[in-house]
């Protein structure tokens, strides 16, 4: 075998191992934004060193992260202070004039700056931020345009806010004119070479038609091809064989568990509660996956997707009874706002905070999903670096509190809406008749037994008191005299009950537990009450939606009422209906969906394009692809971003199409090689010189070595498949046997077949990522995963060598190419390769694969007849045969290999 597929962790391509820096940006963003700010604005001010300095421009945006708070925001003028122009810091407050323009160390706010007494805590600005306001200051204190005569309170959007690139409106672009008119397949070659051209760069060639395939299965199916369609594909002269090849891969049931993957991990999808140490598990929550994968086959439009998760019930007139299947799947795909965390249905929880919890996750989930903006970060404040005030994030939360009505909280349980249909509740009725019947037939019998027995009994005592002893049987136990008491307890043998039956007349107890089981099986065969997790109004229940003072929910301000973001409000407005009187909800929530869907809003289709670009390529166009705003990473693209999301839009919201236009493109076809002279320009591939080389997410991982196997269960939808520990803590696929006190029983309960299933049905519980996935990156949902990373760290490596997981699939492979390739080590090496990596050896791994084959075989015969008796291993009635063992290694090698984890 050659180095490229022994398990080490090499990037084929010469790449480093993946690291994307902007990736990291994001996630430092996350944890630590005032810290990130810090390294952003002092980045940007190396660039403002050449030209003027300007208040709106470089100054503002430091004293809105960390001054605004106390001095401006809210009405909040601590010392009397206003930073939020440059004439009230001229004004200044207590303390006199905050500067004085042209003399930095005349200035009182450079000096608390400078010594560190403002901002107050432990977050202080960096010091290329205080010499950049120093130098400002130095300047006169410039400001870009003439400030406003007055400002009042409110908030106010600046200029350069107004015109950020997010938050214009998706407008026409052109199709650019280039050089290379023979690369253009699709429009986007057009605005990618364009690009590239600029810098005297080109596509690079084509890929051959393995790599293609293999590449275009993974992407839309996130399963390898198999052996037939690679020879089939192979064999496929056509011109438009590889666009037949993406029309019946988009046609495959498998592309919507794929892509439904992509858009559950938007939507935080999990099958417990999380939240709480309990973890509840979600038993209704599948119903969920299993829309989001109906609706990506079906290609449901992009705006009706988003407009059933937001509003499905809406859509459907409470109350939801004999409700048919499209109204299920109308309330199910509200389970898109009941992915949050939800601890309020647990005990010893402060119920004020967690309810308050689930509401900003919710908001969080549906911001970075369908927004592309950290909106959450305006909970407690206005946002430090988005023109996102507080009273926007309240006024976002009155669109849903309707449903999620703090005053009248409703647990996990209490939102279930039970299937059961009045037909269910007739049959239902119907069945329990016919085992009453049997029941009261039974019951007849055994006080015949009862009473048979009993007088049997009685005569073996003193006829004197056998009227006694019935007497005493006859009178309910709390009401006895002692005298009866004594009686029975002298007498026990006359205490024949329905539980000691069995002791006295086996034959009889047997027949009544013949009817019983007879009850029981009829029982049985009621229809099953089943549940659906979605999210509802109760009519009439409105509650008041305030601001929040500090975000503490028990110190309600400011009354607000629901809208969108102002700073999309353009010249039109962001508000919400309160009420829509057609309703008997208040239909708030499909008001904002239809707002949100209607083609103007100009974050939703780009935030979607942007996401199914970020899939096929590596990397989004937008590298932040839950973060459109001022930290979040700019455009590479920003008018062929523009003119997908007119194209999207403009062509019905489908994602198919949207697909076969990415996949049919010139740049989705280029080979993954690099070359010296676009590393020179391009060393991230921000131009899309080339294709990047791309490790596979966790679940095409598993999928993938189950392929291989020959294992893989295709059965789609359906309860979660279950985990449970393993006796070394990892968490695996099955069915938990532990006791009531946690301790392992031993006992395994067979799966039928379950454990081969596609990770997308596997359950995911928050406190037990199962092991395979969690080392390969799988997210846990906290809430949502707006983006994978993509990690090459030691335990992976260890997982692919010693995991019980990877060495049963190991042997699993081992066996079927040895059944279906039979003794020749050749055909042998042949087919794994093939069920591996989608093509055939070269000469050299041919040859090398053999050598090794050979090897491994005559070393396991030997350490076998070293270890093992002469006489005992003639005994073995199975002795373990060295060429399935050698071919474990082999597969196990090719199993763990970089060829079958990357895509090229």
């Amino acid at each position: 075998m050659s180095s490229t597929e022994s398990p080490a962790f090499t990037r084929r391509d010469g790449d480093p191992a993946p690291y994307n820096p902007t990736m990291r940006l994001d996630q430092l963003v996350r944890t630590a934004a005032l810290g990130m700010a810090v390294l952003v604005v002092g980045l940007a001010a190396a660039a403002w060193c050449d030209e003027p300095l300007l208040f709106e421009q470089h100054v503002r945006p430091i004293l809105k992260t960390h001054c605004f708070q106390c001095h401006g925001e809210g009405g909040q003028h601590e010392g009397g202070l206003d930073l939020r122009l440059r004439r009230f810091m001229v004004g200044g407050g207590d303390s006199g004039p905050a500067i004085s323009p042209g003399d930095r160390e005349d200035s009182y706010l450079f000096a608390r700056l400078e010594v560190g007494e403002m901002p107050p805590g432990e977050v202080k600005l960096a010091a290329d931020e205080i010499a950049l306001i120093g130098r400002w200051i130095d300047a006169g204190a410039p400001t870009l345009r003439d400030e406003p005569d007055e400002l009042g309170d409110g908030y106010l959007f600046t200029e350069e806010e107004r015109h950020f690139w997010a938050f214009q409106p998706v407008r026409p672009v052109k199709v650019p004119t280039v050089a290379h008119r023979q690369q253009v397949r699709t429009p986007i070659d057009a605005f990618l070479l364009s690009r590239l051209e600029e810098k005297q760069l080109t596509f690079s060639a084509e890929a051959d038609k393995q790599t293609l395939l293999r590449r275009a299965c993974f992407d839309l199916l996130g399963l390898p091809p198999t052996p037939e369609q690679v020879r089939a594909f192979m064999a496929d002269e056509a011109p438009d064989a590889y666009d037949r090849l993406i029309d019946r891969l988009l046609a495959s049931p498998h592309y919507g568990e794929r892509w439904g993957r992509h858009w559950l991990d938007a939507a935080g999808y999990a099958d417990s509660e999380g939240y709480t140490a309990d973890d509840a598990p979600r038993r209704a929550a599948y119903k969920y996956r299993d829309y989001v994968i109906r609706s990506f086959n079906a290609d449901k439009p992009f705006d009706r997707f988003v407009e059933e998760q937001l509003a499905g019930d809406e859509m459907v007139e409470p109350p939801y009874q004999n409700l048919s299947p499209e109204q299920i799947d109308l309330l199910t795909a509200t389970g898109f706002l009941r992915m949050a965390p939800d601890g309020t249905g647990s005990g010893g929880v402060d119920q004020g905070l967690a309810r308050n919890q689930v509401v900003a996750d919710t908001i969080n989930i549906v911001s970075t999903a369908l927004l592309g903006l950290t909106v959450g970060c305006a909970q407690c404040h206005d946002h430090r670096y988005d023109p996102i005030p507080q009273k926007d994030y309240y006024r976002l939360r009155a669109i849903f509190e309707p449903a999620y009505n703090p005053k009248h909280w409703r647990t996990p349980r209490q939102r279930l809406i039970s299937l059961y249909t009045d037909a269910d509740r007739a049959e239902a009725r119907r069945i329990e008749q016919r085992a009453h019947a049997i029941d009261v037939k039974r019951q007849a019998k055994q006080r015949q037994f009862i009473e048979r027995t009993l007088e049997a009994k009685l005569e073996k005592v003193d006829p004197e008191l056998r009227e006694a002893i019935r007497h005493a049987r006859a009178t309910p136990p709390g009401k006895r005299l002692p005298i009866q008491e004594k009686i029975l307890r002298e007498n026990p043998a006359t205490n024949v009950t329905a539980g000691s039956l069995y002791l006295y007349d086996r034959k009889a107890a047997d027949e009544l537990k013949k009817m019983a089981a007879e009850a029981k099986k009829i029982r049985d065969t009621k229809p099953i009450e089943d549940f659906v997790r979605c999210l509802t109004e109760v009519p009439g229940e409105v509650p008041t939606t305030s601001v929040f003072i500090r975000g503490d929910h028990e110190q309600p301000g400011d009354v607000v009422h629901p809208a969108g973001l102002s700073i999309l409000a353009g010249e039109g407005t962001s508000a919400i209906p309160e009420d829509d009187p057609s309703r008997s909800t208040t239909g708030r929530r499909t008001a904002y969906a239809h707002y949100l869907t209607s083609g103007h809003h100009p974050l939703c289709a780009r935030v979607m394009v942007n996401r199914v670009w970020m899939h096929h390529f590596g990397h989004g166009i937008v590298e932040t692809p839950g973060d459109f705003g001022a930290l979040g990473a700019r455009p590479t693209h920003p008018k062929l971003l523009d003119w997908l999301a007119g194209d999207f839009v403009a062509g019905g919201w489908r994602l198919k199409r949207l697909h076969r236009m990415i996949m049919t493109s010139t740049a989705y076809r280029q080979q993954s090689e690099r070359s010296d002279k676009t590393d020179a320009v391009d060393p991230e591939n921000h131009l899309y010189g080339r294709m990047s080389v791309r490790r596979l997410e966790a679940e095409s991982i598993r999928d993938a070595m189950m392929v291989a196997c020959g294992k893989l269960e295709p059965r789609m939808f359906g309860k979660p498949v279950p985990i449970r520990e393993d006796e070394v803590g990892q968490v695996v696929v099955g069915i938990d046997t532990t006791d009531s006190a946690g301790r392992p029983t031993g006992k395994v309960i067979p799966l039928n077949g379950q454990e081969f299933r596609r990770s997308v049905y596997i359950t995911v519980r928050r406190s037990q990522p199962l092991a395979v996935l969690d080392t390969f990156d799988a997210p846990v949902m906290q809430p949502n995963c707006d983006r994978r990373t993509a990690s090459t760290v030691t335990p992976q490596a260890l997982l692919l060598m010693n995991s019980q997981f990877i060495r049963t699939m190991a042997e699993y492979f081992a066996r079927r190419v040895h059944r279906e390739a039979e003794q020749d080590p050749t055909a042998q090496v042949t087919l794994a390769w093939q069920l591996a990596f989608s093509r055939k050896p070269t000469g050299e791994q041919l040859q090398r694969a053999v050598e090794f084959l050979n090897t491994q075989v005559e070393h396991l015969r030997a350490t076998a007849m070293a270890k093992a008796d002469a006489e005992k291993e003639k005994k073995q009635a199975n002795p373990q045969d060295p060429t399935i063992g050698a071919l474990t290694s082999f597969c196990q090698a090719l199993l763990s290999s970089n060829r079958l984890l990357y895509v090229d």
